[in-house]
């Protein structure tokens, strides 16, 4: 079996699981550390040639970090792509497991029932706190509606105020953002590299949660470590 994978998340996953198997990925496929394949592209705009002439038995997508006209022109080269969908835990898990058997993985990974585990274990969260989620600044943007990493906040007792909103990932101007008066502004180190130095500073007066991205956004093996790294640096961020 010869994958190339186009999602980070699903990238660490297959080679933790599938080693071997994956002959490319994406320039921002950054775990496992040291992957040693060849590198395609970025997730918007991958060098189909380049997939191609990989000669992959499958192609690993998603639907929200990849565009239709690339899937659409593997497709129409005669190459396997398989889609995910990824918007709420359960769905990480369903959709890895999907992946993983196309794969070739000739059995569950026990770091997927570890996830699974830890997220069906997790402690009590106590009361639940309203945020805002900017991912990115310059323009400023947040989580919206319908969002995995905004599906793991809600889990870890964390409101968003945006979940609503009729974008996922809505441009709002930070003036706004300070306006709506969350009891907690959640500040991710991707895709926007926040800081203790880069961030903080636009919300005075706010307690600033500053959290790890590939926790919050990745579906993966980090899935197993989510529940309690996102949960420690929220509780400190509230003290």
């Amino acid at each position: 079996m010869r994958v190339v994978s186009l999602v980070p998340s699903l990238t660490e996953a297959v080679a933790h699981t599938v080693p071997g198997a994956l002959a490319g990925a994406t320039d921002w496929c950054t775990r496992p550390t040291g992957l040693d394949v060849v590198r395609v592209g970025g997730t918007k705009n991958p060098r189909t040639d380049r997939v191609l002439s990989l000669a992959p038995d499958l192609v690993v997508a998603n639907e929200e970090e990849n565009r239709a006209p690339d899937l659409d022109a593997l497709r129409a080269a005669g190459v396997e792509v398989l889609v995910t969908e990824v918007r709420t835990v359960p769905q990480a898990f369903t959709e890895l497991d999907r992946v993983l058997t196309a794969c070739g993985a000739p059995s569950r990974p026990r770091w997927l029932d570890e996830a699974e585990d830890a997220w069906s274990d997790r402690p009590e969260t106590g009361p639940r706190v309203t945020a805002v989620v900017p991912i990115w600044r310059r323009p400023w943007m947040v989580l919206g509606r319908d969002t995995f990493a905004g599906d793991v906040l809600s889990r870890l007792g964390v409101d968003h105020l945006h979940a609503h909103h009729a974008e996922r990932y809505p441009r709002v101007p930070v003036e706004e953002l300070r306006a709506a008066r969350p009891g907690l502004v959640v500040l991710p180190d991707e895709p926007y590299r926040f800081t203790a130095d880069d961030g903080p500073e636009a919300f005075p007066g706010l307690p600033c949660a500053l959290v790890d991205g590939r926790c919050l956004t990745w579906y993966g093996p980090s899935l197993a470590e989510a529940p309690r790294v996102l949960g420690a640096a929220l509780r400190a961020a509230l003290r």
